[in-house]
């Protein structure tokens, strides 16, 4: 196996959180670091309609290296107005947004009712339909109801990758038999609660997994030295790799050729 420690050809990043203001400070040296750590093309996750409007414009001033998407995580559903979808789809008529997302369920926090995740998720899943962009999902302890919404609509999708799973192998299967992509964060670095994740990989078809950072979030535990702080960022993409590398007995430089060529069908880069 490739070791993480030199920088691995070609990887992309396909969720993170740019925006974010842990970012402020630094956010040119952060994208240095993720030049330097080989992540040459990285998707900025919109949250929210002001979240998306700003991974646009960060996205915009760096074409061809950074790209967005445009959508209402579900913790945010309760904001989703009559103009909502209007507003996000005028975001996604610009040329660097290149999915409907971040959105579906998330059952576990609830920071936005059942009711309200359902409806915003089924209209974004309508506005992936409309522009034929494919769609960044976002499910936690709601797979049942996840599944029975995106089954409704799934025939009309382009594409579709559930980001950050971290599910079951019976979740997983289910969501493999909708033709879903997989995107595979930091969790399978934890050596408390990514172990399960670790026996899954294999079971997941090459030509389905993605990966990324979901930063400033999911900061890899494998990481040597550790980090000074908690701050997850996407140079930090090759620790990532690197587990999925050694779980799948496989060279990194493999699994990096695989999942670039895979996110770069997939966004249409």
């Amino acid at each position: 196996m490739d070791s993480p420690v030199h920088a691995p050809p070609d990887l992309i990043d396909i969720g993170l959180n740019l925006g974010h203001d842990s970012f402020d400070p630094d956010r040119a040296e952060v994208l240095r670091r993720a030049h330097a750590a080989g992540v040459i093309q990285m998707i900025l996750t919109g949250t929210s309609v002001e979240a998306s409007q700003k991974a646009a414009e960060l996205a915009s001033a760096h074409p061809g290296v950074l790209y967005s998407t445009a959508g209402v995580h579900p913790h945010d559903a309760h904001s989703f107005g009559v103009d909502t979808a209007v507003r996000l789809h005028s975001l996604a008529m610009q040329p660097q947004v290149v999915a409907i997302g971040e959105t579906g369920l998330d059952f576990y926090r609830n920071y936005s009712t059942p009711a309200e995740q359902e409806l915003a998720f089924a209209e974004q899943l309508e506005l992936a339909n409309m522009t034929g962009l494919p769609v960044f999902l976002h499910e936690r302890e709601a797979h049942t109801r996840f599944l029975a919404i995106l089954k409704e609509q799934r025939d009309h999708l382009q594409r579709a990758v559930l980001h950050c799973f971290t599910g079951t192998r019976e979740e997983l299967f289910a969501c493999l038999d909708l033709d879903l992509y997989i995107g595979i964060t930091g969790w399978v670095c934890d050596e408390r609660r990514g172990l399960h994740l670790q026996q899954l990989l294999k079971d997941i078809p090459p030509n389905r997994l993605m990966l990324e950072t979901d930063a400033p979030y999911l900061l890899p535990r494998t990481m040597q030295p550790k980090a000074l702080t908690r701050r997850n960022e996407p140079a930090n993409l090759r620790w990532v790799l690197a587990k999925v590398a050694e779980c799948l007995q496989k060279p990194a430089s493999e699994i990096a050729e695989t999942t670039t060529a895979n996110a770069r069908v997939f966004f249409d880069l």
